[in-house]
């Protein structure tokens, strides 16, 4: 398009009409302000032209849009002048359509900005998920990353399987061990254990100390959350073997472990406060799953009645307890169970060797988490290497915790009663325990 120094527009070729959207016949021999100033949306096409025509000392080129009435164009417009010897009598006006060039540019830009922005995601997903990682599961970690309202306190109702596990007189070992080889011991145990349950699709909620805190069936769901956690439960009775060889080796103390495993209608979610929250499960069965795990002595896996019934799979069943457990209004069958499928934790039951003397003790009973002040009378008749018969003028009653004065504390459970007596587990020994058996003859 050419223009006469006035502002007449001169001369329009077809190049020009096609990418204007205008004739050659409206244009030329009209004013370029009257011809392009009723659109406001061109004011910067037409200010590069105006710049041409009073700027006469040097030539323009500019980026702009152009609104042709129902698109808008990307223009690259470049003026010169034409002359009539040194005088210039006109300006030359170049368009090109460059719209679609101009809407690569702009793809590119925002696949380069894409690029950098998954760039920063995959290094906050990494660093999330290595510091998240550490404390919690992957399911856990998995849902704040994915979910838009991952963080958002609040919970849903679920039916799951709860499990509980604790060490057996973990409370007096550490008082007895290094604080640094208690941590050292304790990691080795629980790593062990976290592979194991995360291995069966298990979802660790929180270590209490020496003690775990899982469930199945959440976040994630599953129809098979019962089996999961009960071949779960006899995995990690196996495993406490490899532990307690690593024990030995380090010379530290041997493990023995409880596991209950409840299910039922829980809330799971988030929560805490806006700034502390952190992913839980709460509800009666969740209590009742740390009643039943209440029950087990070392080495052994309680199961309730709901979490058998939801198992298909083949059972190995050691014994029923009938018991009555704190928030329960009738007494409930909890099994033990010693193997699942082709998972097997199940141990022979070593027999006890009778006394050539008979050793007199005296003990106190434990309620709870409350040591009785009184001292009861008893002896000793019957022992093996981790249980013994205690026959007593005082009526015991099974699952009763004791403290037994033997070369110190030593924390036993009655497991059964019966008319001579009844047979305990040691749960804890005492550090003197050894002396205290040599002393009283005992091989």
């Amino acid at each position: 398009m050419t223009i006469g120094m006035g502002g007449v527009i001169s001369t329009v070729n077809p190049a020009a009409e096609r990418i204007l959207r205008r004739s050659a016949e409206e244009l030329e021999g009209s004013k370029f302000a009257v011809a392009f100033f009723g659109c406001e949306e061109n004011d910067s096409f037409n200010q590069t032209v105006l710049d041409a025509l009073y700027d006469k000392e040097s030539t323009h080129e500019n980026f702009v849009p152009y609104f042709t009435g129902k698109e808008t164009l990307q223009l690259h417009v470049t003026t010169s002048y034409l002359h009539d010897g040194e005088e210039r009598v006109g300006v030359i006006v170049v368009i090109s359509d460059i719209t679609e060039l101009a809407e690569l540019r702009d793809a590119l830009k925002a696949m380069e900005r894409i690029r950098r922005l998954n760039g920063q995601l995959e290094i906050r997903n990494k660093l999330l998920n290595e510091t998240f990682g550490r404390f919690l599961s992957d399911e856990i970690v998995k849902q704040l990353l994915e979910t838009p309202d991952g963080l958002a306190l609040g919970g849903k109702k679920r039916n799951l399987t709860i499990m509980m596990s604790d060490l057996r007189g973990f409370t007096a070992m550490s008082e007895r061990m290094p604080a640094q080889d208690l941590i050292f011991m304790l990691n080795h145990y629980l790593g062990e254990m976290t592979e194991v349950i995360q291995k069966n699709s298990g979802t660790i909620i929180e270590f209490i100390g020496d003690g775990i805190l899982a469930i199945f069936g959440a976040p994630a769901p599953s129809r098979r959350h019962e089996e999961e956690a009960v071949c779960a439960a006899i995995q990690m009775q196996m495993r406490m073997e490899a532990i307690n060889k690593w024990n030995e080796d380090h010379g530290y103390p041997r493990l023995e472990m409880g596991i209950g495993i409840n299910t039922g209608e829980v809330i799971v979610g988030n929560i805490g406060s806006e700034k502390r929250t952190k992913y839980g499960v709460v509800g009666s069965n969740v209590n009742l799953c740390g009643r039943i795990e209440s029950y087990t002595v070392g080495g052994e896996v309680l199961i309730s009645p709901k979490t058998r019934e939801g198992i298909s799979m083949e059972l190995g069943v050691c014994d029923e307890r009938k018991v009555m457990p704190k928030g329960v209004d009738v007494p409930i069958t909890l099994s033990c169970i010693d193997s699942i499928g082709e998972f097997s934790c199940r141990r022979e039951e070593k027999p006890l060797a009778k006394l050539r003397k008979a050793v007199d003790v005296k003990f106190l009973r434990i309620e709870g988490k409350h040591i009785g002040n009184e001292f009861n009378p008893g002896k000793i008749t019957e022992m093996s290497e981790d249980e013994a018969m205690l026959q007593s003028p005082v009526e015991l009653q099974r699952f009763e915790n004791l403290e037994i004065e033997a070369g110190g504390k030593l924390l036993c459970k009655v497991v059964s009663v019966s008319g001579t007596g009844c047979r305990i587990r040691f749960t804890s020994l005492s550090e003197g325990f050894d002396g205290w058996k040599k002393d009283n003859c005992i091989d």
